[in-house]
């Protein structure tokens, strides 16, 4: 009797869709962070869903929580341009995107691009800066391309900003407006490490000495990668039952009583695309309802509002989610 030259256990299955490599990257990535960043698994997580789903992440927390290093580490570990603006309220928009210098030899004026000309932007405290500052970032992030004089001018790609801010101080800050918070793929919400992360933070610290944290962390991904891995994540197979799942998802938010505000369809695909890039790091070529309940809190809580009552009575954005996500029908 001849032997199967094959085993195959009945839980394998075989990807449509070519993961390795990308899977591979992102491991990497973690890997070159974890040399400096103790826990902070979430938001590093996140971070790299909104780069491979394209899109700009918001990243909030007090101060001294590893929001900007975590954001200029991941950038180092991608061979990419880089820039970092720290936003204060006399920021004016041509302090990020350039100015028109007059060239004396040739007599004509030349466009001189600002900070803002780069593939990754870690923006500084986002809410400090003016409206008029916030307008021309606007522009950058919905359309990526600026316009001034009169041209136009494309962001290379890849182009996303990666935005910090302080929920606890608001002396000197200025509110974002709701179309600027839906430009957001991710809002990260980053939390204070635990009692033992801290204290590998400070044998850590001890150790390194006088190492410069950034000369740890090497480049691992080249910007035609991420490109590429960004058109990988668009294969990513998604049941039509999932993706009625998440309409309905989002369409709670906007017949929901507690809610003054609900999500746009701008949501709907944010969902969508976050959803695809976390179930291919995973090694899935198709998504699953754990996946959309695993990224809808961070895509929702910024885009809704709710009624003056309800904020009143202690709710938050972030448990109304969880209602609502809970209250939804999961599909088999």
């Amino acid at each position: 009797m001849e032997e199967n030259s094959v085993n195959e256990s009945p839980m394998e299955f075989n990807n449509r869709v070519d993961l390795t490599k990308l899977q591979d990257a992102v491991e990497r990535i973690k890997l070159e962070l974890g040399k400096v960043i103790i826990g902070q698994e979430q938001m590093i997580e996140l971070l790299i869903i909104s780069i491979l789903a394209n899109g700009h992440s918001l990243i909030e927390g007090v101060p001294g929580v590893a929001k900007t290093v975590t954001a200029k580490l991941l950038a180092k570990s991608m061979d990419v341009e880089f820039n970092r603006i720290q936003f204060t309220p006399d920021l004016m928009p041509s302090d990020i995107l350039g100015t028109s210098i007059f060239n004396v030899k040739t007599s004509e004026f030349e466009f001189k691009k600002g900070p803002l000309f780069s593939n990754f932007v870690l923006i500084d405290e986002i809410n400090r800066a003016p409206a008029k500052t916030q307008a021309a970032l606007f522009e950058a992030m919905a359309e990526r391309q600026i316009t001034i004089d009169g041209a136009a001018y494309t962001m290379q790609p890849p182009f996303l900003v990666f935005a910090t801010q302080n929920p606890v101080e608001q002396e000197g800050t200025y509110r974002l407006p709701e179309a600027q918070l839906d430009r957001f793929l991710f809002k990260i919400n980053v939390d204070y490490p635990s009692l033992e992360e801290e204290v590998t933070i400070l044998m850590s610290k001890h150790e390194q000495k006088t190492k410069n944290q950034e000369d740890l962390i090497q480049a691992v991904l080249t910007a035609q990668e991420i490109a590429e891995y960004q058109e990988t994540i668009k294969e990513i197979i998604v049941e039509d039952n999932l993706i009625r799942y998440i309409a309905e998802l989002v369409n709670a938010t906007r017949t929901n009583a507690n809610l003054y505000l609900g999500a746009s369809p701008r949501a709907s695909i944010a969902i969508l695309d976050a959803s695809k890039a976390l179930a291919a790091i995973s090694g899935r070529d198709f998504i699953t309802p754990e996946d959309i309940k695993k990224v809808a809190p961070a895509i929702l809580a910024h885009r809704i509002i709710l009624t003056p009552e309800r904020e009143m009575e202690g709710l938050t954005p972030g448990k109304m989610v969880a209602q609502l996500i809970e209250s939804i029908e999961i599909p088999r």
